[in-house]
């Protein structure tokens, strides 16, 4: 062989932290035990504390450990939403400074939510309706706080991609609803513009309850379309 292929010494810390997360994905360690102490595994492994530590810090920033001052780390179950909220804070530095990235996301979300109200439309059961309904009831008790209505905002939509039974769908929809929250929406610009939400909230709700797949879907694209310019890089505020 002419290539060189040279191997490459790991860190300890990434020698434990590979050999934690065999114990873990071994099943040696379930959901909710809890992680030995950092002393048992100096002894075990044969090495120093600040290695441990590393290791630990990056299981936890895997979301494969709950790691708590005072108390030993847990082991976490792994889940949709706990995998996709691993990019959360690499996705708002890239929105909070990226006016494309901010316009790609938007038209993703349009994207997203098509579907995600056709398939609500053709599954949805007389309490998935119900639940909507009520939703749309506490944001329009809500008017005048924004942030109240904004979050009964979240909620309808989030409601809408669970109806799908998908915990993908529900955890992609928190994500990019998060992301527009709090770095892209203008709150001073509701006032005036909620009775329109509301309105339209409810006849995505109505086109649901009749099973109207095309009409539900043309009703959130014709929403969101609206909606799009309330979400604004901060510099534009």
């Amino acid at each position: 062989m002419n290539r060189s292929e040279p191997i490459v010494r790991r860190k300890l810390s990434d020698e434990v932290f590979l050999r934690l997360k065999r114990l873990i994905t071994s099943g040696e360690l379930q959901p909710g035990d809890d992680m030995p102490s950092e002393r048992e595994l100096m002894e075990r492994f044969e090495v120093g504390r600040p290695a441990i530590r590393e290791a630990m810090q990056a299981l936890s920033n895997m979301g494969l450990v709950a790691i708590s001052h005072g108390e030993r780390a847990k082991v976490l179950q792994l889940t949709a939403k706990s995998i996709i909220k691993q990019v959360d804070g690499a996705a708002k530095i890239i929105l909070s400074s990226s006016k494309d990235t901010l316009e790609h996301l938007k038209t993703a979300r349009i994207f997203f939510e098509r579907g995600m109200v056709r398939e609500a439309a053709e599954k949805a059961t007389v309490e998935d309706v119900q639940r909507l309904k009520a939703t749309v009831a506490e944001q329009r008790a809500a008017r005048g706080d924004s942030e109240a209505f904004i979050s009964a905002d979240m909620k309808f939509h989030t409601q809408i991609a669970a109806i799908s039974g998908n915990p993908i769908y529900v955890a992609v929809s928190e994500a990019m609803l998060g992301w527009l929250k709090e770095y892209h929406t203008e709150m001073l610009i509701w006032t005036g513009k909620e009775q329109f939400t509301l309105t339209e909230h409810e006849e995505i709700i109505g086109r649901i309850e009749k099973k109207d797949a095309d009409g539900a879907e043309k009703a959130m694209i014709k929403h969101l379309e609206r909606s799009r310019a309330l979400y604004v890089m901060n510099s534009e505020k």
